[in-house]
């Protein structure tokens, strides 16, 4: 069966070769933004995952409401400690949206506008504590650079993820940032074992043989499309049939004509 992709760089691709065989597996995607574009969750999802999707900003913790409603959702930012911080919003770009002031000036500097707005903060470990029953088996955490705030507060060793997918560019660059907090998971016995150009991934220690399977990039071997290609074959064979039953009907229509027309005929003969 083909694997439909949503995810803007195909992380769910490599996740499902990795954890598509787990039924009714577990999520938490931090920085979770929209239920579809983009979604590194939502083929999960489709497939009978759960899990808890963490996304501050009102419109799109909306949109999660209405369209997960056998996951937890958030509306919340995840850092350090529980408190609330001011995040910086660029309501023209979807995904922009960042706690980081640094990031946001750089926005302004480009000219985008940015918008502020106060949201509560929890850390993960204690978002875990509440929601988390059995295991997590991916973590992802796409901030716009505020990761290691994220990463310092989750209890590794309480709460063990399988694999962790974490953005480690700066935000809409190619410059690596992974030095600023790659120690706080590989000293909690995580190993590196993947770098798509945008994430690095890695895993526990107690399911190192995931490393090998997430070594290499989507290929044809993964057997997926992209859902805007599959929405476009769909409406493309829509619309194809439309056009058939058009045909039909018309055919139909000159069918009935011709027939009405060949009984008035015969009523004039006998006339």
């Amino acid at each position: 069966m083909t694997f439909i992709s949503y995810a803007q760089n195909f992380e769910d691709v490599l996740l499902w070769r990795a954890l598509g065989h787990i039924k009714n597996g577990f999520y938490i995607d931090v920085g979770a933004n929209d239920p579809v574009d983009h979604s590194v969750t939502k083929a999960f999802y489709d497939a009978g995952w759960s899990g808890i999707n963490i996304e501050p900003l009102p419109a799109f913790h909306q949109a999660f409401e209405k369209q997960r409603p056998r996951d937890v959702n958030l509306a919340i930012a995840a850092g350090a400690s529980d408190g609330s911080l001011t995040l910086f919003d660029v309501p023209s770009v979807n995904g922009w949206a960042s706690p980081d002031r640094a990031v946001a000036e750089a926005h302004r500097a480009d000219g985008f506008e940015v918008a502020e707005l106060t949201v509560p903060v929890r850390t993960l470990a204690g978002v875990c504590a509440n929601y988390v029953k059995g295991d997590i088996h991916f973590l992802k955490v796409d901030v716009e650079g505020f990761e290691g705030e994220v990463l310092r507060g989750m209890d590794f060793e309480r709460w063990r993820p399988w694999v962790l997918v974490i953005e480690a560019t700066m935000p809409n660059s190619r410059v690596t940032n992974h030095e600023t907090w790659e120690a706080l998971v590989t000293n909690r016995r995580y190993r590196y074992a993947h770098f798509d150009g945008l994430n690095r991934y890695y895993v526990a220690e107690e399911h190192a043989e995931l490393a090998q399977v997430l070594s290499i990039q989507p290929n044809v071997f993964d057997e997926f499309i992209t859902h805007h290609l599959d929405k476009a074959w769909q409406a493309a064979q829509d619309a194809e049939q439309a056009g058939a039953r058009a045909v039909e009907r018309s055919e139909a229509a000159v069918g009935l004509a011709e027939e009405r027309t060949a009984r008035a005929d015969e009523r004039r003969w006998e006339a």
